[in-house]
């Protein structure tokens, strides 16, 4: 059993997502611990990239913050090793296939292994071309993090059946941001997923108040958050940990 069930275990997991080095590698290590001693139970740390395409604008923006602050691959896995100095709860990457390519994926989840990451997540990796980096990611110990989608109807037990450590459920469809409504039937979607697996579900894209994450864990086993969490960060900036941990215990609560 992977470390990512630990953030399952016997309660309903609250998911945060956070970019790397977003406004800068210092605030973003203790942006990352900040959240972890307020109640999170598991973190995704996102990897800036130009072209991040499942993100809304608020998520874009800080990935450009990132990187011309100077983040790079190599720099996030130096941000991890900080992070878990102090930090023992699950945490996976969310990136995109080209990072990783570029990288080469057997260096990369080597690296990534090494750093401390629990999972991956890779939106735009397709299910039927998912072996070339879940493979890889096994080898090392990490979970592939499977995705499901308002979408993906008739494919849906088979993604849940292979999926690894926590299933993403897509609660929209469209890009990640805040929305003020969310009408998916994410209760039939997560009762297909519960037929074939008992891998705990999460749900994300959209969620941003507590109202909204109590409805979500009427279905699934976690909530996600991110846009609401990275919008705390342009709006404090280096003064965003205090912000984030307090934004953290209200949804916690």
């Amino acid at each position: 059993m992977s470390n990512i069930y630990k953030a399952f275990k016997n309660k309903k997991a609250f998911i945060t997502f956070l970019t790397a080095g977003d406004p800068d590698f210092e605030t973003s290590v203790e942006n990352f611990k900040a959240v972890a001693r307020a109640g999170a139970d598991l973190i995704e740390i996102g990897i800036p990239f130009s072209d991040p395409i499942a993100e809304g604008p608020v998520i874009q923006e800080a990935d450009i913050r990132a990187l011309n602050a100077g983040m790079t691959t190599d720099r996030v896995f130096d941000l991890l090793r900080e992070v878990r100095k102090d930090v023992d709860i699950p945490i996976v990457f969310m990136t995109y296939a080209n990072p990783v390519y570029h990288y080469g994926a057997e260096n990369f989840f080597e690296k990534a292994s090494e750093a401390g990451a629990d999972g991956i997540i890779i939106p735009d990796c397709p299910f039927e071309e998912r072996h070339e980096f879940c493979d890889v990611a096994e080898k090392y110990g990490m979970d592939f993090i499977s995705m499901i989608a308002p979408t993906s109807e008739d494919r849906i037990k088979e993604i849940a059946s292979q999926a690894k450590g926590f299933i993403y459920v897509v609660s929209s469809l469209g890009v990640t941001g805040v929305r003020s409504e969310i009408k998916t039937d994410l209760g039939s979607i997560i009762a297909t997923i519960k037929e074939v697996t008992d891998t705990p579900t999460a749900i994300g894209f959209g969620i941003s108040t507590p109202e909204q994450a109590k409805k979500m864990w009427e279905y699934a086993d976690g909530a996600i958050v991110g846009s609401a969490m990275v919008r705390i960060v342009a709006e404090y900036g280096k003064d965003a940990p205090e912000k984030l941990a307090e934004y953290v215990k209200s949804m916690r609560g």
